[in-house]
């Protein structure tokens, strides 16, 4: 079984962390300080395999990592695991990611935080290996996005091109923080007043900027001052 799954750079700041048992939130730090100082005074050229029972204290643990560029992929599991074949994993592991992002880098694992967890998915659940054929996992990964994308497109059809109140379509309540995308809850364009539904900025071009940006066309429009508000 895999316990854990762990990215850091070669600073050892995490960049993907997976864990597949219930443990601390202190325990999981320390453990992803200690594998990294584990695997950095390592040389190149010696086994991708070492002992880390202390880490998970049981006996049987191994670390098997891989090194690439500035990233190190490391997974820790038990001994009913194959050192070899968890090498090979994490090398299609990592040439999905480069497939995906196209030529992967450091960049992409932090910005594209839900897609990088989505193919991991695709690969491993509850810390069994489920999927290693990279074709089948890049085709699962693509058909996730033409599907966002769909939902996406058809959410902002859904209002009528130049409503004065297309948040009152959507069923939005008063006070709903809009932004990229135009769903509530992700980062603001405006803010519908509690009293008259004013924004930030005026409501049809914060609404036109938020078209704009789920058709991925448009950019973000500049917030200005408050408008004041009608008592």
């Amino acid at each position: 079984m895999i316990n854990a799954i762990l990215v850091f750079n070669n600073h050892g700041k995490p960049r993907l962390v997976r864990f597949y048992q219930h443990l601390a939130e202190e325990v999981q730090q320390q453990i992803i300080r200690d594998t990294f100082h584990l695997v950095l005074k390592r040389d190149d050229h010696i086994c991708n395999f070492l002992e880390c029972g202390s880490l998970f204290g049981g006996s049987d643990y191994k670390l098997i990592y891989r090194h690439y560029a500035t990233l190190y992929f490391v997974f820790c599991v038990d001994s009913s695991e194959s050192e070899l074949g968890i090498l090979d994993l994490i090398q299609v592991f990592v040439e999905t990611l480069d497939k995906c992002f196209e030529n992967v880098c450091e960049l992409d694992l932090i910005f594209h935080m839900d897609k990088v967890h989505h193919i991991l998915q695709e690969m491993v659940i509850g810390g069994m290996v489920l999927e290693t054929n990279m074709n089948e996992i890049v085709a699962q990964v693509e058909a996730q996005g033409k599907l966002e994308k769909a939902e996406v497109s058809s959410d902002a059809a859904a209002v009528p091109h130049g409503s004065d109140r297309p948040w009152a379509a959507r069923g939005w309540p008063v006070g709903t923080e809009v932004g990229v995308g135009g769903y509530p809850g992700v980062p603001r364009l405006c803010l519908l007043s509690p009293r008259d539904g004013t924004g930030d900025i005026p409501a049809q071009r914060c609404w036109s900027g938020v078209q704009g940006a789920a058709r991925g066309s448009g950019s973000l429009v500049t917030v200005h001052e408050p408008r004041p508000v009608k008592v």
